[in-house]
């Protein structure tokens, strides 16, 4: 089903630079990108840290931050 939908002047020409950037075949494609990537859930940083700190605990980092700091 094909819709017609009002716009002002300046969301089309932000529409015509956001498909051109996307490499979107049509005004339809570049609006569900944007959609779908403003609606995925973002990828979790949540012990993203572990691999490099291994079993320290957080008062143990920041201790040695602290330790660190104080020689400078």
């Amino acid at each position: 089903m094909v819709t017609t939908i009002q716009v002002d002047e300046k969301t089309i020409l932000l529409l015509k630079k956001l498909k051109e950037q996307l490499e979107a075949s049509s005004y339809d494609e570049a609006i569900t990108k944007v959609a779908i990537r403003h609606m995925k859930p973002q990828k979790s940083m949540a012990g993203s840290l572990k691999r490099y700190t291994g079993a320290l605990s957080k008062e143990d980092i920041l201790k040695d931050l602290r330790d660190k700091n104080d020689r400078i």
